[in-house]
């Protein structure tokens, strides 16, 4: 992840140009790798959210053969699109 990267995370129910702040980093590399036991102390990863939305639709389909069953189900995955805007 690098700043000015756009991410989607599951949603998270805040409004557009909101900002975001992730505490809970596990690795951090400027120069010299840094990996968390499991996080890592200090390192906060700050966002502005840019939209919600919904990813298309997934279709499951189950079938039991000789059975005459079947299952046809939709899903679609709510999202909250994110911009990085600083690591620190």
């Amino acid at each position: 992840m690098q700043e000015g990267d756009i991410i989607c995370f599951d949603n998270m129910g805040l409004e557009p140009k909101a900002a975001v702040e992730f505490k809970e980093v596990l690795a951090v590399d400027n120069g010299e790798l840094t990996v968390g036991t499991p996080f890592v102390e200090g390192a906060v990863v700050k966002g502005e959210v840019i939209n919600e939305g919904r990813d298309k639709k997934v279709i499951i389909y189950k079938k039991r053969r000789r059975k005459d069953s079947k299952l046809k189900r939709g899903f679609r995955r709510d999202y909250t699109r994110v911009r990085i805007t600083k690591i620190a």
